[in-house]
């Protein structure tokens, strides 16, 4: 029999790192929030990589502020190419039409 996959609050992924690094027993906190410790483990691991993005929720990337800032500038430049591309048509479009 499957066991339904449990989807946590990055919110609470957050408080439980940072409670687990203010805590001398993290087995007995990972009791108390109802998470495996192995869990605990791996959201610090985590969130010591990541930082603030390490809980990003379902289908998103786990990125460093560099890579957000790198993602949303290839963004912004493929954008930027797609439009000039469109204006560049239009203007051999425009150009034919005109003889």
């Amino acid at each position: 029999m499957k066991r339904e996959r449990k989807i946590y609050d990055p919110a609470f992924n957050t408080k439980a790192v940072q409670l687990s690094n203010e805590r001398a027993n993290i087995s007995e906190l990972a009791k108390e929030l109802g998470i495996r410790v192995t869990l605990l483990y791996k959201w610090r691991k985590e969130y010591e990589e990541f930082g603030e993005g390490s809980f990003p929720g379902k289908g998103n990337l786990k990125l460093t502020l560099e890579q957000e800032k790198i993602h949303e500038l290839e963004k912004k430049l493929k954008d930027a190419e797609l439009e000039r591309d469109i204006l560049k048509k239009a203007i051999g479009i425009f150009s034919k039409s005109g003889r």
